[in-house]
């Protein structure tokens, strides 16, 4: 794990959502300074000093690599060490950046602001107000650009001093053996990056750009060599992509997912963090996946309700959304326009045509709710006198706080589940022989 403390700050935080959300729009440029005059380096210049915050910042915020870097400053105070310096950079998509660094300024700056087609966002680490929304517009009137200024929006964040989440965070990777969001591949790309822009300083514009077709960049996540991720799709950290799967121009996916073989992803679509998508699925326009969803191979999810080869519906693509931690089973079926709901269950062959409850567990066709399912996805049986069913495994306790509406009593569902419960310990079979439960999940 690599300390690129500002991972962990809760504003950098706020902006990466707000930026995979789409809240800026599309992201034209963005800019960091790092200013100040304090203790002034004489074994390192400011470059390698000040500046690979910022670069782990931008780089996790754009998810992709710059292919062109330019780099100019000025040494001022001790031979051969560099006092200031202006870095710039292009990226893929065609984003622009640059990355202000100097210890010869008269009062302490740390300040990123991003640029987007929507809002502007301000990242001020010195102030009260650490991250402001400007929903500034640019209007044309009489074939001359107006600028419209709107106030500015603060945006509320999660308390958490970030090297205390940072230290957490390095905890929690210990203990459940996962891989830190700053880690040692972020930090190569950090030195890559900075020694692009070390050379650039000395030699001039420097490009990073693969030498011809079998050289990849090194990129925050995987893509198998029979793999596409078209240009313009947004891939998070430690996803991986694997074989002859095909991710479109303006697809969403987030962090730690895996795309099986075999899969398809149309732009527009959204899929959150952790989501499992087995093979031979197709993710169409029109459908939201929230985080932690698991999707079983060869089943089919829809976004018209009446196609027609004949007649082009392509705006009237209907949404479907998965919401968070629902399981859907092999070869199932969903109907578009519908919500699974969060942690429901939809057993193996079932054909969804109308929403399914929190934690329900659904089959047939059409699917009927026949049982409730507990977030470690066993069967609830029968509650007790006071209403109350138990998980035969994680001991979580749910009970209906009204007709058709189940609640786990002991962990909110907005929760990420504690680390010693994250991993299974006995398999569904172990938890049968040992009488925990009488009942199983029909056709699961």
């Amino acid at each position: 794990m690599v300390g690129h403390i500002l991972r962990y700050h809760p504003a950098v935080l706020k902006l990466q959502k707000l930026i995979q959300d789409g809240h800026l729009g599309k992201i034209n440029y963005l800019y960091s300074n790092r200013l100040n005059i304090g203790k002034i380096r004489t074994e390192e210049n400011i470059l390698w000093s000040f500046a690979p915050h910022d670069i782990s910042v931008m780089l996790s915020l754009l998810n992709e690599m710059p292919t062109e870097i330019a780099c100019k400053g000025g040494t001022y105070l001790s031979a051969g060490v560099t006092d200031v310096t202006l870095s710039h950079f292009e990226f893929p998509s065609g984003v622009r950046a640059h990355i202000f660094v100097s210890w010869l300024h008269p009062f302490k700056e740390q300040k990123l602001v991003v640029v987007g087609s929507e809002k502007m966002a301000v990242f001020d680490d010195t102030a009260e107000n650490k991250l402001v929304l400007f929903p500034h517009k640019v209007e044309w009137k009489n074939r001359v650009p107006t600028a419209v200024k709107a106030d500015g929006e603060i945006v509320p964040l999660d308390g958490g001093e970030p090297l205390r989440e940072e230290c957490r965070h390095f905890i929690h990777s210990l203990e459940t053996r996962s891989a830190p969001r700053s880690d040692g591949a972020e930090g190569l790309r950090v030195l890559q990056v900075l020694d692009a822009c070390q050379r650039a300083f000395q030699y001039g514009e420097v490009s990073l750009k693969p030498a011809d077709k079998t050289e990849k960049a090194v990129l925050p996540y995987f893509v198998h060599e029979s793999a596409y991720v078209d240009e313009g799709a947004q891939i998070g950290n430690g996803t991986k992509i694997w074989h002859f799967s095909h991710v479109m121009k303006g697809a969403k996916v987030g962090d730690r997912c895996v795309i099986g073989q075999n899969v398809n992803i149309d732009g527009g679509t959204v899929i959150g963090n952790n989501v499992k998508i087995q093979n031979n699925v197709s993710i169409y326009t029109g459908l939201v996946i929230e985080d932690d969803v698991f999707l079983g191979p060869s089943c089919v999810l829809t976004n018209v309700s009446n196609p027609r080869s004949q007649v082009n519906r392509h705006s009237l693509y209907e949404n479907t959304r998965l919401k968070r931690g629902a399981s859907i089973g092999a070869n199932s079926t969903i109907v578009c326009g519908v919500a699974v709901g969060r942690y429901a269950f939809v057993g193996a062959g079932s054909v969804v045509t109308r929403d399914v409850p929190d934690y329900a567990l659904v089959v047939g066709n059409p699917a009927r709710q026949i049982s409730w399912m507990s977030r470690h996805g066993h069967k609830l049986e029968m509650p007790d006198e006071n209403g109350v069913m138990v998980c035969p495994e994680s001991g979580y306790r749910y009970r209906e706080i009204e007709p058709g509406v189940l609640r786990c009593l002991d962990l909110d569902e907005e929760h990420a589940l504690p680390a010693e419960l994250s991993k299974g310990n006995k398999s569904y079979k172990q938890l049968k022989e040992e009488n925990k439960y009488a009942g199983t999940p029909s056709r699961s």
